[in-house]
């Protein structure tokens, strides 16, 4: 009974050890503040977060700024929020580029993110499997303690590897 112990133990410490270094217990960063113009290229998705589109839109993203087809960083903009709306998702998956001049790869269109919104704004690094999970957690939580009233649109964006951004507008 006692090596079973150690054994569980010894996993649980392991797992601990992997968490904390994929930034498990890493705090977003979250305030209030105005959010500024953005220019996202990429592909829209209307469909559950199960279909095989969605996944290909990410990828066809990240190949996109690996290949330097297009200058810029991977972002998405979400219409609603899956977590509400079923496993339904309306999206804007592609990168967001420095501005309206920029050359479209086969297939994507680009949107424009207004800026002077109050936005709720987290940012976090940590491993890309948990952090967006964190950084909306935070996001919420800080506007319900701050008695603020969001809107249904999200702009995440991931500045670095294991870096991520999101900011969500409070209704007026």
């Amino acid at each position: 009974m006692k090596k079973l112990f150690y054994v569980l133990a010894g996993f649980a410490i392991i797992l601990l050890v992997i968490y904390t270094f994929i930034g498990g217990f890493t705090a977003p960063d979250v305030k209030l503040t105005t959010s500024k113009a953005m220019y996202v290229a990429g592909q829209p998705f209307e469909g559950s977060i199960k279909d095989p589109a969605l996944s290909n839109a990410f990828k066809k993203a990240a190949e996109v700024v690996q290949s330097n087809t297009l200058q810029g960083i991977l972002g998405n903009i979400y219409y609603n929020d899956p977590d509400h709306s079923g496993d339904s998702i309306k999206a804007f998956i592609g990168v967001i580029v420095p501005d309206s001049g920029v050359a479209l790869p086969q297939g994507y269109e680009l949107r424009r993110v207004p800026g002077g919104r109050k936005v709720v704004q987290a940012e976090a690094t940590a491993n890309v499997a948990i952090l967006p999970k964190k950084l909306y957690a935070a996001v919420f939580d800080y506007a319900k303690k701050q008695k603020l009233t969001l809107e249904d649109f999200y702009v995440e964006w991931f500045p670095a590897e294991d870096k991520g951004v999101v900011q969500v507008p409070v209704k007026q």
